[in-house]
Order: C-alpha cells, then sequence, then structure tokens
C-alpha cells in the first residue's frame, strides 16, 4: 500500500504542475478585419495607434500583421517618429508576418513601403508588466463600485485572433524528475 500512496501522490503532484503551469497568450490580428493597410484619407493619423489602445497587450501575446505588396518593420522609437527606417530590428514582407512580444515596454511598427508610414501605417504597442490581481486599480472619480464596468472595454480583447494555450514543458519534466528521484519510483 506505500507504493501505491506515492504514486497517487506522485501524479497529484505532476498534474498540479501541469495545471498550474499553463499560460494563456492571445494572437492579435492587427488592424483587425482591414488588416495592415495604407488608412484611408478620411481615418489617416492614428488608425493603428487607436487600434491598439483598444487592446491589452501582454508578454507571451503575438500579433499577426495580414498585408499585400507591402512589409512590416519593428523600428526604434527615432526612426517609428521619422518614418524611416536604417537598421529595423525586423523585416518581414511575407504578407503574413507573427510576432511575439517577449517583453513588457514598448514596440514601434513602420511599414517599409515608401510613403506608408507617412500616411499613418505605422503603429506603438505598450506591453504590460504582468496581470496581476495585487496591481492597484487605476483612480476613478468616484468610489462607488458603478464607475468599474467604464474600465473594462479597455481590457477587452477586441479583433483578437485566438487565443491560445502554452505549457512551460521544461519547467515540467524538471519537477517530474525531482519527484520521481525523490520517491524513488523508477
Amino acid at each position: 500500500m506505500g507504493s501505491s500512496n506515492k504514486k497517487i501522490t506522485l501524479v497529484a503532484i505532476i498534474v498540479s504542475l501541469y495545471m498550474f503551469s499553463c499560460v494563456s497568450s492571445t494572437e492579435f490580428e492587427v488592424g483587425g478585419e482591414d488588416g495592415w493597410i495604407v488608412p484611408t484619407s478620411k481615418s489617416r493619423g492614428d488608425t493603428f495607434n487607436q487600434w491598439a489602445s483598444d487592446n491589452r497587450f501582454k508578454v507571451g501575446d503575438t500579433l499577426r500583421f495580414k498585408y499585400s505588396k507591402d512589409s512590416v518593420l519593428m523600428v526604434s522609437e527615432e526612426e517609428y517618429k521619422k518614418c524611416k527606417a536604417t537598421k529595423p530590428q525586423l523585416y518581414s514582407n511575407n504578407e503574413d508576418t507573427v510576432f511575439k512580444l517577449d517583453r513588457p515596454g514598448l514596440f514601434y511598427f513602420i511599414s517599409g513601403v515608401s510613403g506608408h508610414c507617412e500616411k499613418g501605417q505605422k503603429m506603438i504597442i505598450k506591453v504590460m508588466e504582468t496581470e496581476s490581481s495585487t496591481e492597484s486599480p487605476p483612480p476613478s472619480s468616484s468610489s462607488s463600485s458603478s464607475s468599474l464596468p467604464a474600465s473594462t472595454p479597455k481590457a477587452k480583447k477586441s479583433n483578437a485572433f485566438k487565443t491560445a494555450v502554452q505549457f512551460s514543458s521544461s519547467g515540467f519534466v524538471v519537477f517530474a524528475v525531482l519527484v520521481v528521484s525523490v520517491f524513488g519510483l523508477v
């Protein structure tokens, strides 16, 4: 019976670790249904920055740029402001570019086609540190709980292409080997 209890405990620990190692991420289709295009004359300017501000990005999320006869470049803040890239950190022209947001902070994107950035085909993405329950809510003008729904549209993931669940397998494997070694089940 002692060996059976060890096995049950081991299985319970492994299953628990597996469940806690899940990390949710979202793939956002840049620009929504329209994709990565030169904004029309009536919507020129901050079209993509408006789209970005309507979404909340976190580390691990991905951006999917869909475009035709265009390109996407990830650039420095200075290159973004000048709409000219001399040393882009990313250059892609395959019409379907997926970029993983691998750190918190700001990411700057522009079109690589001459004149497109100046017409508004550029975007700044702000990636949040973490989604933690310990973060304090933004200050509000009212202390009543009725002010909470006003902030929920910012958090919604509009135009999100899909949500995926990824597993941190390396941590899981290391832990499983450690537990097996400690319990001597092999």
